[in-house]
């Protein structure tokens, strides 16, 4: 984080300042912002926030011994460092990150200079577009982006403070669970671009269906700036339409000829994702080594982004071919000995990106494999969950997967449509836990075998595809 003292802080944040001697208000704080006290290095400030199981404030001690220059909190603690108290935990986080992104980009000697700043959104695929422009971005300057999944009303925050006066690049991965939270996070970074990659059913039950999805991901571009770019991936219709709502310019990316940055003649093969990129003065094949057709949308978004920050798009397209996974627990390969594959991708599910994982499950696997499906539950669907775990089941049995398991109670839809499609000469079997799912399973396992291990984070089916795939740690 750049430099500020503890008095400025305050002022940011609306806070009362008490100081332990020997600090003074000029006392200066640059280390990183943390909510997590085990993360807490020497001067770095310590947000003592209340959750929902435990509250923060029980943890400065800890994060004292572990060097807090500073702590922040909903109320007085006891302590030798300087503490700032807030009314409001969550708002006062929100209030630092956006002056600090405002003084970075106030900083610069001039345009060319400025740091630039993208938000990502979409019911799918913000991680892993997230990651590919942070890979592209860092190859040409000094880029900040989030750790894992950080893109909540906490986390966003969180990523933004990371940044200095000699950031280039900021990233900002954007998720919401419910109406105003995307519009919040974009009034925070002010985002000289935004980006919408799809609306899905991921979510759908917090939101409250489709429409109520699509409202809160278009929040995204309704406060853009005319100064702005708006990139909108014009395949799914419910993005395409976004563009009526905005003021910044529009960019489309996606499959069709009506798309500015499009892709054709995709290839999935179990080595990787290749297509065509048809870009304004570019033409050239990007072989991906990240398994999956879905990323051919996830790498058009951040090559139009690249394209329209003016930065050189076969330049980027030579870093995406470089990179080795989209994620960890993201279509990750795992090759096991005795010449089984696990695909790990087992950190989050929706229908979509279920469906997607299972199309490239079947378009891989070779005459002589065996095809494995192992899923788990898709969670937040609400009134969508018995449906479109039923059409999934239904899914398996028309691309041919040979042989499915599937665990929890929860997913057990998937297994019963399964059983019902009729047609298919597979077998599914419904198991417990990820315990009961290993020894159903590990033992049958033989060379040739691609086993898919798919579901909601909730469900912890990442775990068993470690397990499978022989990853210890």
């Amino acid at each position: 984080m750049i430099a500020l003292t503890l008095a400025e802080i305050a002022s940011i944040v609306g806070g009362r300042l008490v100081l332990a001697a020997p600090a003074v208000d000029t006392d200066r704080v640059d280390g990183s912002v943390e909510t997590d006290s085990r993360l807490v290095t020497p001067g770095s400030i310590f947000f003592a926030l209340p959750g929902e199981v435990t509250d923060g404030i029980l943890f400065v001690p800890a994060a004292v011994e572990q060097g807090a220059a500073l702590i922040v909190a909903e109320s007085a603690a006891s302590t030798i460092a300087p503490v700032i108290v807030v009314e409001n935990g969550v708002t006062a986080l929100a209030d630092l990150a956006r002056e600090v992104v405002a003084r970075v980009r106030e900083s610069a000697a001039d345009d060319d200079s400025r740091m630039r700043v993208v938000g990502i959104t979409g019911s799918n695929g913000k991680t892993s577009t997230k990651n590919m422009l942070r890979a592209i971005l860092s190859d040409l300057g000094p880029t900040v982006a989030p750790e894992g999944s950080f893109n909540n009303h906490v986390g966003a925050p969180i990523s933004m403070l990371r940044i200095d006066e000699g950031t280039k690049y900021l990233v900002v991965e954007m998720g919401a669970s419910g109406s105003g939270e995307i519009a919040r996070l974009v009034s925070i970074a002010q985002p000289d671009t935004g980006v919408v990659l799809k609306v899905g059913l991921a979510h759908a039950g917090e939101f409250g269906g489709i429409e109520a999805t699509k409202k809160a991901k278009s929040e995204m571009v309704t406060d853009l700036p005319e100064t702005a770019t708006a990139i909108l991936n014009v395949d799914d219709f419910r993005v395409a339409s976004m563009a009526e709502i905005t003021r910044a310019r529009v960019v489309g990316f996606g499959l069709g000829d009506e798309a500015t940055y499009r892709a054709s003649d995709i290839d999935v093969t179990a080595d990787g994702t290749s297509f065509t990129l048809h870009a304004p003065g570019a033409t050239r094949r990007v072989a991906l080594r990240i398994l999956g057709e879905h990323h051919v949308m996830n790498a058009l978004a951040a090559l139009t982004v690249t394209g329209e920050w003016g930065l050189d798009v076969d330049r980027a397209a030579t870093v995406l071919e470089g990179v080795t996974r989209a994620e960890r627990w993201r279509m990750e390969v795992l090759p096991v000995e005795g010449g089984v594959t696990v695909i790990n991708d087992a950190y989050n599910a929706s229908p979509d990106s279920v469906a997607a994982a299972l199309k490239t499950l079947a378009t891989i696997v070779g005459p002589e494999q065996r095809s494995i499906a192992v899923l788990g539950e898709m969670a937040e669907l609400g009134e969508y969950a018995l449906e479109e775990h039923d059409r999934i089941g239904r899914l398996i049995v028309r691309l041919n997967i040979q042989k499915l398991v599937v665990v929890g109670d929860g997913a057990r839809h998937i297994h019963m449509a399964a059983g019902l499609e009729g047609s298919w000469d597979g077998e599914s079997m419904l198991v417990p836990d990820i315990e009961a799912a290993y020894e159903a399973l590990h033992p049958d396992l033989r060379e040739g075998d691609v086993v898919l291990v798919k579901s909601s984070k909730s469900a912890g089916l990442r775990f068993l595809g470690d397990r499978l795939g022989g990853v210890t740690a």
